[in-house]
């Protein structure tokens, strides 16, 4: 009896396996709900802060929550391995974000979004840092729409994603 194999599910696996085994500093994007309690922020913001100490590259976008977290913690290891891009303007961005955002050295705006829902800027610019990011890690919930169909997205162009799901 002759077996098949399937060429291109082995060669996701040895992609997937050496990306998972890959010990150089890698591109990975932290992205992840709004909502998120006091408690997961700093657990966000420690992971962060412990991904750019050992010589990652952090890529996020600039809501409150999740991202604003990663952004802190990022900021405290080393701000020029931090990269942050925004779905619309910085001023659109929230108040009590802003001033948080002020302070980011590679910060990329997208004015010519401005025009467009907050939910159709973000998936936009979600797809921009998965194009650029290795790996994604999200912090997200089960009915968070746009967050898990951007990690569809990113296993489909073979990125290596972890997800968390708050609820």
């Amino acid at each position: 009896m002759s077996q098949s194999i399937d060429l291109p599910k082995v060669d996701e696996f040895l992609q997937e396996l050496a990306a998972i085994q890959q010990t150089g500093s890698k591109r990975v994007a932290l992205l992840g709900s709004r909502h998120v309690p006091i408690t997961h922020q700093h657990l966000i913001e420690l992971m962060s802060y412990a991904l750019v100490l050992a010589g990652n590259q952090l890529l996020t976008s600039g809501a409150t929550g999740t991202n604003l977290a990663a952004i802190r913690g990022a900021m405290k290891a080393d701000p020029n391995l931090l990269t942050v891009i925004l779905p619309q303007s910085l001023e659109r961005q929230p108040r009590e974000s802003r001033e948080q955002l002020e302070q980011v050295i590679h910060l990329v705006e997208n004015p010519e979004n401005d025009n467009l829902s907050l939910a159709e800027a973000s998936a936009l610019c979600n797809q921009e840092i998965i194009s650029r990011c290795q790996q994604l890690i999200c912090f997200a919930f089960h009915d968070s729409h746009t967050l898990l169909k951007t990690c569809n997205d990113a296993e489909d162009q073979r990125k290596l994603v972890t997800l968390f799901y708050f609820d």
